[in-house]
């Protein structure tokens, strides 16, 4: 099964945002990819007054080509 999922990283330890429906003792493989909504809210003002929305979009265009 594969599921993706929300964590934050908090005193050492990843906690889920989401249910992870798992079995208690089960061990996972877990890939960590940062959420771009974080990443592009620290640079927005940076960037001029493009809005959060914009900045999504042209991130998701950027993937599809």
């Amino acid at each position: 099964m594969q599921k993706v999922i929300r964590a934050r990283y908090e005193k050492g330890m990843l906690k889920p945002l989401d249910d992870v429906n798992l079995e208690e003792g089960e061990e996972v493989l877990i890939s960590i990819k940062r959420d771009i909504r974080s990443i592009l809210r620290r640079y927005k003002g940076a960037l001029g007054k493009t809005s959060l929305e914009e900045l999504l979009r042209l991130e998701e265009e950027a993937h599809v080509q």
